[in-house]
């Protein structure tokens, strides 16, 4: 980006942070905003919390643009923002760099089972996946869910699921023309590498908790040191729409060497992502989608919180407060760090995100645009991850190319 808008705070205590989403003002009508042709629509994405080393930066932009690309292309072609922000979503799962879908964490097991979920700002409905195996894109399921919920009850008037998790996930998904794919194909050789680094830093933690010996404490810690940094967590997206409406979804591996059957904060209803198109009670259409330690997320309910604190004028002043009161305030644990983006819309799209981790890798891209932007926020020099927050962002004017904010 050029010249982002960027400052970073000390925070304590200090844990971390992650979301995205986007507010909608009423300014035009559709018809009004169609007149000036076809190709209206916005889109941003993020890889997820973490660090994104230099090594790697040009595969995570990469990832970023194609995301991007594909939610354009359908805006393009007439979608609405709900398939396209799933478009963006499958492209990020597809990814191996991205902890989703394919590539994602192992747990405990050796196996991955993956969270995602997806709002639509229009009708409030939502669909979601949690702990499902076999799935190679489970934001596919996630919005499967949410279409089918609107065609209404089902025999002896029954009510449609909007939330399914592990064997009955995956065997709704398979018997609703959506491919398994076996999880062990599912597995990348850096995902594989990761378990097995975690897997001996768990023996050598185990060994020390039993009086093993000091050099085996500083071993661990070391190993700690050198590779928790380099997992990634929840990708996401926020879309609006040619109609002004508004869609968020987030996809995740979920937490290295979780337990199974452990659900995180993106398929959680309000934790993960939100998205509520506007109405006589909000003036801004928002859309959330949130990244990060999920247990900490799940008891914040942070994607609905900032949702909320988004209502007002001042959007950076309302990420702030909600980013310290709804999420720090609150959080129990100090050790864990995450990330947060969002965007403010209609005819002009206020995009923001923040992080307390080392960094985050975004993309945005308009509908009229010949092709997206990345960038990857870091945190200032002589900042600490987990102790300094990073705040940047820009403004995109849905008929004309985007501008950054001063």
């Amino acid at each position: 980006m050029e010249t982002p808008l960027n400052c970073a705070e000390e925070q304590q205590p200090p844990p971390a942070l992650p979301a995205s989403w986007s507010t909608v003002t009423p300014q035009e009508s559709p018809a009004d905003r169609n007149d000036k042709g076809n190709a209206v629509g916005f889109v941003l994405v993020h890889a997820g919390a973490g660090y994104h080393s230099e090594s790697k930066a040009k595969e995570y932009k990469h990832v970023c643009k194609r995301a991007c690309q594909r939610a354009v292309d359908r805006l393009k072609a007439g979608a609405l923002a709900v398939d396209a922000v799933t478009a963006a979503l499958v492209e990020l799962e597809d990814s191996p760099f991205t902890n989703a879908g394919m590539g994602s964490n192992l747990n405990l097991s050796g196996e991955i089972e993956c969270d995602a979920s997806i709002m639509d700002g229009k009708s409030l409905r939502y669909g979601a996946v949690g702990a499902v195996s076999g799935i190679n894109n489970p934001v596919l399921v996630a919005n499967r869910l949410l279409s089918e919920a609107q065609k209404g009850k089902l025999s002896a008037g029954r009510i449609p699921p909007c939330f399914l998790v592990g064997r009955g996930a995956h065997d709704w998904a398979v018997n609703h023309g959506i491919p398994p794919c076996p999880s062990e194909k599912m597995a990348t050789k850096f995902s594989l590498s990761a378990y097995k680094r975690n897997k001996h830093k768990m023996e050598l933690a185990e060994k020390v908790d039993t009086g093993f010996n000091h050099h085996s404490k500083k071993r661990r810690q070391a190993s700690e040191t050198e590779n928790g940094s380099g997992l990634l967590d929840t990708v996401g997206a926020i879309v609006v729409d040619r109609e002004g409406n508004v869609a968020a979804a987030v996809s995740s591996g979920g937490l290295a060497m979780k337990h199974p059957g452990r659900v995180g904060q993106a398929a959680h209803h309000g934790c993960g992502c939100w998205a509520e198109n506007t109405s006589t009670l909000n003036p801004y259409s928002t859309a959330v989608s949130t990244s990060g330690c999920g247990e900490h997320l799940i008891r914040t309910m942070l994607a609905r919180e900032c949702s909320s604190a988004m209502q007002c004028e001042d959007a950076h002043q309302a990420l702030l407060e909600a980013m310290q009161n709804k999420f720090i305030s609150k959080s129990h644990t100090h050790t864990h760090t995450h990330t947060v983006s969002f965007s403010q819309a209609c005819v002009y799209v206020e995009f923001l995100w923040s992080h307390t981790t080392e960094s985050m890798c975004v993309g945005y891209m308009s509908a009229q645009d010949g092709k997206a932007k990345t960038h990857i926020s870091r945190l200032p020099p002589g900042a600490v991850a987990g102790q300094s927050l990073a705040i940047e962002g820009g403004v995109c004017r849905l008929v004309n190319t985007p501008t950054t904010v001063d």
